[in-house]
């Protein structure tokens, strides 16, 4: 368990013997850049850890050989079957693949917390379970968000076009991604009619390409199937404490939001997964997680919005809750989650 409360204490360290010190304007991009190296070699050169380890490593094994054409049938996933074939062919297996999809996620993450509020409390709220359980255990859909991070980050500073082309790579390792392609409709400014026609144009060729033929297989393995998704509630109920804090005082809030309508729709849609988790435990876990941004947009704000109408709680209190809070989410989940032996020990091929 240590390594993983290393990964969370060097951020979680910083923010409470500096806090109140405005420490987001003492980050540097060397800062950055050496927070987000560990990271990702915590993330690529991990060693028999993650609930899909096993099927991963097959998929490596089967890319060694393989013409082109037979290793782009390894996935139905055409970016992570790619991925897989080039680092068969250059030798570096199951962890060069590790290795290009942690540093995809963690540049991705760093670009979206560099924007918020509080970067480093934004980035901080992400390791318990964003990187260490949902990226570390699901690949492809790790880089999906990592990608979705780098593309709000873009979208909140007016730049559309860029979200969008994001969101299609992204669907290249995850084709549930593009649940998210409609949200970009909610950038504020003009034009939106074109953006809406642009959207739909978009969504409707994608949808053609990615998922008309497996569409039916998609709804049978999620929904027909039942696949029951182990923590779903909670991790659901991760999304909804922040998203709830938005709604109820949206009028105060929104000010504070470079694109609120994006973060509104957000909200509204985590809401809804809540009465539709009992339905499709797994289909709603794996759509939800692309909701999870709007935890480190609110919690990095939190400090310096008004939580009620005549007073504010203390910054520095708010900011230290949030870092005990999840460090409890972390170890609540490292000793009594259900799939968490799959994580444990940490290893890395580094000390193999």
């Amino acid at each position: 368990m240590l390594p993983y409360w290393i990964l969370y204490s060097i951020p979680a360290f910083i923010l409470l013997f500096t806090i109140g010190n405005h420490l987001r304007l003492r980050l540097t991009v060397s800062f950055w850049v050496g927070l987000g190296l560990f990271a990702t070699l915590f993330i690529g050169f991990r060693y028999e850890v993650g609930g899909d380890w096993v099927t991963y490593l097959r998929i490596s094994n089967d890319a060694i050989g393989l013409p082109f054409t037979q290793g782009m049938l390894l996935s139905r996933d055409p970016g992570y079957a790619l991925l897989n074939w080039v680092m068969a062919k250059w030798g570096f297996g199951i962890y060069g693949v590790n290795l290009v999809c942690g540093a995809l996620f963690v540049t991705g993450l760093i670009m979206f917390c560099r924007v918020q509020k509080n970067p480093l409390l934004a980035f901080t709220v992400a390791i318990p379970y964003l990187m260490i359980v949902a990226v570390m255990g699901y690949s492809r859909q790790g880089v999906a968000l990592g990608l979705l991070f780098w593309a709000i980050s873009y979208i909140e500073r007016g730049k559309l076009w860029h979200y969008i082309a994001l969101i299609v790579f992204a669907a290249l390792f995850h084709k549930t991604v593009l649940i998210m392609l409609p949200f970009g409709v909610l950038l504020y400014g003009k034009g939106r009619i074109l953006r809406v026609g642009a959207i739909l144009l978009a969504g409707y060729a994608l949808w053609d390409l990615f998922l008309m033929d497996s569409q039916d297989l998609l709804w049978h393995n999620y929904v027909d199937a039942q696949m029951v998704s182990t923590g779903a509630k909670i991790r659901i109920y991760m999304n909804l404490v922040p998203s709830l804090l938005l709604l109820i005082y949206w009028k105060s809030w929104k000010h504070h939001f470079p694109n609120p309508w994006f973060w509104l729709a957000i909200a509204v849609a985590s809401v809804v997964t809540v009465g539709l988790v009992d339905y499709a435990s797994t289909a709603i876990d794996r759509i939800a997680l692309y909701f999870a941004p709007i935890q480190l947009a609110v919690y990095s704000r939190l400090a310096s919005l008004p939580l009620l109408p005549r007073r504010q709680l203390d910054p520095n209190m708010v900011t230290a809750g949030v870092v005990f809070a999840y460090a409890a989410v972390l170890y609540v989940w490292l000793n009594f989650g259900r799939l968490a032996f799959a994580w444990l020990p940490y290893q890395s091929i580094i000390f193999q």
